[in-house]
Formats: structure tokens, sequence, C-alpha cells
């Protein structure tokens, strides 16, 4: 008995089961219903065993007081409580296994306690780390809060610069009108000055050629008077175109190189313009360059016959009253020098147009008209009827397709056989005097361009485009005719 007692004193059963009464007590509100119950019944149990203990040790000690001894205690006190309905029954384990299971116990409690404490402090770890990240992020806001008070601040500067940039915008929009404006009066300007200056020029002309009349009058008015018969002799055997020289004759050099200037331009600029213009309905350019070349070609035959008549419509009017020392040809002349703008070009743009549409080596889209180079139609007819008046006239180069390069005509164009002796097709003409090359012209030189251009024959690919005018175009266009040959009286001239 003694044993037992003492394993049962060495275990402290009765401290742990004070101990676990106590923590209980503290974790009571806090843990949940299930884990008290757990509790309870742990506890229960172990008072279990301490009081199967203490039943073996009250049977041991029963049973060394002999047969009768300690009946009175087990009456009084153990017998009454019994009749409690208490009642426990032996353990099925040893009290060595029961013993263990205790001290099991107490070490798993120390253990729940042990980390249980951990467990605290790694809570108030977390927690001081939960405020200080609470501090940093309550930083963190404030920082966006001003970041966003700046942003706020920098849109507002940036509305207020955008509104400045503007109204600069709107300002400089209304200075760049204004100096277009005056460009376009600084424009207008030039050109009257450049008409004054024409005018001005067209007027030194007069007075030189007045100048020069006059003298050649105070000469023969000297000679008439002198009694020499000298002078009347020579007076009446030198022709009298010699000796009063006419404004066309007067002003013949400088027409003569603003004309050959006005040419070149045509090649520079509208036949550029005219070309871009074909593009947009002929993917061909060749069929393209030559389209322009036979305009250029039938603008100078159509000038030089619209000359040639106008020519003799001037001089059937001055036959009549024409007096003076030039000739009638020569009055004739100059008298269209003076008066260039009488001459009908619109009437010759027709006629080239009509000469066109009747062309067998264009292919043209019917759906499109010739009326789209009608600028440069009309520029090159101008610049014919005006070489006309020239002593000798400026004309074209008679021009064939297959015939020999040369050189002294013509440059080759960029995509041309160098090597090749044959012209394929022209491009430009080129503008002589006489026999001799002022301006060259423009062509294509290929390899096999005779065969080319017989296959071209034999398969004809350009039918005849018969084009005639509505009536109603008809007469517009004879409406826009200035003058007719009836029409051109004294009264004009």
């Amino acid at each position: 008995m003694a044993d037992t007692l003492r394993r049962l004193t060495n275990t402290s059963s009765f401290s742990v089961l004070q101990d676990k009464l106590e923590n209980w007590y503290k974790d009571y509100h806090v843990i949940s219903c299930d884990q008290n119950l757990n509790r309870c019944c742990e506890l229960i149990e172990l008072n279990a065993k301490i009081q199967g203990q203490l039943f073996a040790i009250l049977n041991l000690t029963a049973a060394e007081g002999g047969q009768y001894a300690g009946v009175d205690t087990l009456k009084t006190r153990l017998l009454p409580w019994l009749g409690t309905c208490f009642s426990m029954g032996r353990p099925s384990v040893t009290h060595d296994t029961s013993l263990q299971l205790i001290q099991d116990s107490a070490v798993k409690d120390r253990m729940i306690r042990e980390l249980s404490v951990s467990h605290e402090n790694d809570m108030q770890k977390m927690e001081s780390q939960l405020c200080s990240t609470r501090i940093q992020l309550d930083t963190v806001r404030a920082e966006l809060v001003d970041a966003q008070r700046e942003l706020d601040k920098t849109k507002s500067k940036s509305a207020t610069t955008l509104l400045a940039t503007e109204d600069e915008i709107l300002q400089l929009k209304a200075d760049l009108r204004s100096a277009h404006e005056q460009v376009e009066t600084y424009k207008m300007k030039v050109e009257s000055l450049e008409e004054y200056e024409r005018q001005n020029r067209l007027l030194r002309d007069e007075v030189s050629y007045l100048s020069t009349e006059k003298a050649m009058l105070q000469q023969r008015l000297v000679r008439s008077r002198s009694p020499s018969p000298l002078p009347r002799l020579s007076l009446s055997s030198s022709p009298m175109t010699s000796e009063s020289p006419t404004r066309a004759q007067l002003t013949h050099s400088t027409r003569h190189a603003r004309l050959v200037s006005q040419f070149s331009h045509l090649y520079a600029v509208e036949r550029l313009e005219a070309q871009t213009t074909l593009r947009r309905y002929i993917d061909d350019l060749e069929m393209v360059q030559k389209i322009l070349f036979i305009a250029v070609v039938e603008s100078f035959k159509t000038a030089k016959l619209a000359y040639r008549q106008f020519k003799l419509r001037v001089q059937k009017t001055l036959s009549a009253s024409h007096y003076g020392p030039e000739s009638l040809e020569d009055a004739a002349v100059d008298y269209i020098v003076r008066n260039m703008d009488l001459y009908d070009v619109q009437a010759s743009v027709n006629d080239v147009i009509n000469a066109m549409n009747v062309n067998p080596r264009i292919s043209f889209p019917p759906e499109v008209d010739f009326v789209l180079i009608s600028t440069l139609i009309r520029e090159t007819c101008r610049v014919a009827f005006a070489m006309q008046t020239l002593d000798p006239p400026l004309d074209l180069a008679f021009a064939n397709d297959g015939e020999v390069y040369n050189d002294s005509k013509y440059r080759r164009s960029y995509d041309s056989d160098f090597t090749a002796p044959l012209v394929l097709y022209h491009v430009w003409p080129a503008l002589v005097e006489g026999n001799a090359a002022i301006v060259k012209g423009e062509a294509v030189t290929r390899r096999g361009a005779m065969w080319n251009r017989s296959r071209s024959r034999s398969r004809s690919s350009s039918p005849v485009r018969s084009r005639s005018l509505s009536p109603a175009r008809s007469l517009a266009f004879k409406s826009k005719r200035s003058l007719s040959p009836e029409r051109l009286t004294a009264s004009h001239l």
C-alpha cells in the first residue's frame, strides 16, 4: 500500500488536476463550447483515475487492518457516499499504467502551455508587424494624397497652358492669313508692275519706232530741199522699206527670244501637267507622249493656217487705204504684231481637237475628251501664231516614226536604247529656224523600231476616232470666234 501511495504522491496528480482547472478557468470565455466540454471530460477522466487509485489504496488499507478493522469507518463514510448513487468501477488498467498515463498527460499539458506561450509571442510579434504595416500604409496613403494633389495642380497648369497655346495658335493662324493676304496683294502689285513694265517696253518700242521714223522723215525732208540730184536718185533707186523699219522689225530680236523661251516653258511645264492629267485615264505612257506630241504638231499646223488666213484678211482690208513707206505685207505683219489679241485661239483649239479625234495613230478612251489638254493646245497655238510674225518664221522640224536619229535636233529620253539608230516615237518636236535647230526635241530610240512600226500598222490597234460635235457644241464653238473673214473690216483695224 505504501508503494502505491508513494507513486500517487510522486505523480502529483492533484496538482496537475488543479493546474488544469485553473487553465480551463482562464480559457473558458475564449475557447468554444466543444473545447470546454472536452476540458471537462478530461478532468472527469483524470479525477476518476485518481479516485481509482484511492479506492485501490482503500482496499489495501482495509486488508491490512484485518477482518474487522475499519468496518465502522466504511459503514459511516463510504457506504453513505455510495448511497448517493455514485459508483466507480475498478479500472481496467493496472496502477502503473494509470500513473504513466497521468504523467503523459502532464507532459502534454506542459507542452501545450509552452506552445500557447510561443503562440501568444508570435501573435504579439504579428500584431506589432501589423501595426508597423498599418503605419506604413497610412504613410503611403498620405503620399498618394499629396501626389494626387500635385497631379491636380499639374492638370490645372496644363489646361491653362493649353488654353494659352490655343490662343497663340489662333493668333498665328490670323497672322498667317494676314501674311497670305499681303502676299496676294504683293502678287497683284507685282503683276501690275509687270504690266506697267510691259506697257513701258511697248511705249519705248513705239517711241523708238517713231523716233526712227521721224529721223527718216527729216532726212527725206533735207534731201528733198537739197539742190543736189544725188539724194533724189538714191531715194528713187533705194526701196522705201529699208528707210523706215516697222515696229515688227524693231522688236524682232526681243520677240524671238521671248517666243523661244515660251516654247521651252511649254515643254517644261504645260507638257508635264497635261501628261499628269492624261495618266489618270491612260496607263500607257507611250500613248500619252504620242498624244501630246501630236497635239503640239497639230497646234502648229492649225496656227500657221490661221495666221495665213488672218494675214490675207488684213492685207485685203488695208489694201484700200494703205499708204506709207513700208510695203503692204510689212504693214499687215506690223498690224498683227500690234493686235495679237485679235487671234481667235479658241477656234484653233477646236480645230486641233477635231483633227486629233480622227487621227488614226491615237488610241484614247471614248468616254474622255481631248478638252483635258486644251490648256497645252491653247498656249501652243498662241506661241505658234506669234512665231509666224518673225522673219524667218520659227517652225517645227519634220518628224516621222522610224527615221534615223539626228543628234543635232533631238536628245534621247532616259528610257531609250542609246545604241539604237532609229527613232521609235517622238516625245517633243524640235524648233527650227530655216534648217538650223534652235531648241532640241526629245525622242525615244529602240532596237527594231521599223519592225514595231510595221507591226502596229498591220494590227491597226488604234481605230479612227470619229467624234463629231453635237449641234449645241458646234454653235457654242462658232459663237466663241471673235472675228470672221466677213467681220474683219477697216473699223477693227
